[in-house]
């Protein structure tokens, strides 16, 4: 169960056939189908030289060398042209990031295989993600033919991989003018001309399928959601108007008692939850989505009525609703009652969170060792989830000041994932707590190997570098690029006017911070601000500033320090 309620993947199929269907095709022998799929395979002995190959390939996937498997899988897909080698291959070259390969390995599979449609899905996606929609254009061709509705539906999945928006919308509309009688067709349209900015295309295109199947909710969410972009009252209007229309739209209901929510229009939103909960009695999603609602709004009884009542309704995933306990009763200063709740949790996306939370609660009362012990016995079901166990182990030893032991902590992780960013981000603060910059660094550089994109680790690295070193220089271009990336962060604000300050620019410092002050006023941007303000004669508002901050944030290190040192 997911923690709201989306649009459905398709519109529900009607029930009944209708007069004048051509009569069922007989059933296919599901084993003279599979005795034809073999026969279609190439006539490839398994030689000694395969089968070592092969069992490299495995081999080296269970390992963790990702490389040596690729190479092997790629020389055998060349070698026996056999479609499940090729696309095993495709399969390791993706979990490598290697797309030159991946599109290869790809091309071959679908080659080898050219009425398999999960071939030519994967295909059409690389090509898309490599800006190549000409070679890409036959094969959602080939697609949409075979499964129109479907393939409409799911297109902005593959065209969301599309760097050249607009031409992605070109190409979405010259495969939707073969079917202008088709609601999923406009559907696309939208979603790719919304992607590509032109919101006004899409609105169009929405109101399209909503005159080809009038009442048909995933194309009035995907409006509404345009519409909120802009002006959260239009939206709130739509949706208002489509009910009245179509009263039985549960999702339009669901998403519009949000939006209310959302609007601190909190009268409003519980008669929609009221009237969802009557209309759709011992339904799970309704009562969920109203129980995450009622939590959201601060009316705590009434969510922990919903969710628990949600347990009875057999819901998809009771982990979800049991973490969400766990919240409820955490705010009702229920401790026990909370880690009980989070216990529940035995799998799934809550897993970790859950446990992270349980073990929080033990430290906070003074049971470190048990707490990381707990996380310690804790498997994640996925990687990404045991790099969170080791992030929340770390973070336990952060908060309590054990710096040492929290970059050992990260250290041990690293072992395990050698590449893992965020891993590689948190030993390089633990390593800043511990003067030890050569290994923030070299882990915020390999960050930036791994996440070009990322600007927080420039961030990181031009911050410390401008603070901790003379490379002022260096400091002011990593800066710059993260300002690039994220131009209205305030931290990132906060650092480029630090590294103007320790440049001497003390008019650009001021104002930078001062955009950040506005934006956030954290304490340490106000520590910043205020020896900017100092360095320039302006003790009394430096001083106001300091004492303004200190009020609400009285055991901040870096406003301490800063006192200390120009206010002894």
């Amino acid at each position: 169960m997911e923690t709201q309620a989306g649009p459905p993947a398709a519109a529900a199929s009607q029930s009944g056939v209708p007069a004048g269907r051509p009569a069922a095709a007989p059933a296919v022998d599901p084993d003279a189908e599979k005795a034809a799929r073999e026969a279609a395979l190439p006539k490839q002995p398994l030689t000694p030289d395969i089968l070592f190959k092969f069992l490299v390939g495995e081999v080296a996937v269970q390992r963790g060398a990702i490389g040596v498997a690729q190479s092997a899988y790629l020389d055998l897909a060349r070698e026996t042209h056999d479609p499940r080698i090729a696309r095993r291959a495709a399969e390791v070259s993706l979990i490598a990031r290697d797309q030159t390969s991946a599109l290869e390995a790809t091309r071959m599979w679908a080659g080898s295989e050219p009425d398999s449609l999960r071939a030519k899905q994967t295909l059409a996606a690389l090509l898309l993600n490599e800006g190549k929609l000409a070679e890409a254009e036959p094969i959602l061709r080939d697609l949409v033919k075979a499964d129109s509705a479907n393939m409409f539906l799911h297109l902005s999945a593959l065209m969301g991989k599309t760097r050249d928006t607009q031409a992605g919308l070109a190409l979405v509309q010259v495969l939707a003018a073969d079917f202008p009688e088709l609601p999923e067709a406009r559907f696309a349209v939208g979603q790719a001309a919304a992607s590509a900015g032109q919101l006004d295309t899409a609105i169009e295109a929405l109101k399209q399928a909503d005159a080809l199947r009038p009442g048909w909710e995933p194309a009035a969410l995907m409006r509404a959601q345009i519409l909120a972009k802009n002006s959260r009252a239009d939206a709130l209007a739509f949706m208002r108007g489509f009910l009245t229309a179509h009263a039985e739209a549960r999702d339009v209901r669901l998403a519009y008692a949000r939006t209310l929510v959302n609007a601190n229009q909190f009268p409003e939103a519980r008669a929609e939850f009221t009237r969802l909960t009557q209309d759709f009695p011992r339904n799970a999603e309704v009562s969920f989505a109203a129980g995450l609602l009622s939590l959201q709004m601060g009316d705590l009884d009434a969510a922990q009525a919903l969710l628990s009542q949600t347990l009875d309704y057999n819901p998809r995933e009771p982990d979800t609703v049991y973490y969400y306990l766990g919240q409820v009763a955490e705010q009702q200063k229920l401790p026990d009652v909370a880690a009980m709740q989070y216990a529940r949790v035995r799998g799934g996306n809550y897993l970790v969170p859950a446990r992270a939370r349980q073990a929080a609660m033990l430290a906070q009362a003074g049971r470190l060792d048990e707490a990381r012990a707990l996380l310690g016995e804790t498997q994640g079901e996925t990687d990404a989830q045991n790099v969170r166990l080791v992030q929340a182990q770390a973070e336990l030893l952060r908060n309590d000041k054990q710096h040492a032991a929290e970059f050992d902590t990260l250290s041990e992780g690293l072992k395990r994932f050698p590449d893992a960013p965020d891993l590689l981000y948190d030993r390089a603060m633990a390593a800043e707590k511990l003067d030890r910059l050569d290994v923030l660094e070299t882990d915020l550089r390999r960050v930036i190997t791994l996440r070009p994109d990322d600007a927080q680790a420039y961030n990181a690295l031009g911050y410390t570098l401008a603070d901790r070193t003379d490379r002022l220089t260096e400091a002011v271009g990593l800066l710059d690029k993260a300002l690039s990336l994220a131009p209205n962060d305030p931290f990132i604000l906060d650092s480029v006017g630090w590294a103007q300050f320790r440049t001497g620019n003390l008019m650009r410092a001021q104002e930078y911070l001062e955009r950040a002050f506005k934006m956030r006023p954290d304490p340490e941007i106000a520590a910043h601000l205020g020896e900017v303000l100092w360095a320039m004669g302006q003790r009394d508002a430096a001083g106001k500033l300091w004492q303004s901050s200190l009020q609400s944030h009285p055991q901040n290190e870096v406003l301490l320090e800063t006192l200390r040192r120009l206010k002894p």
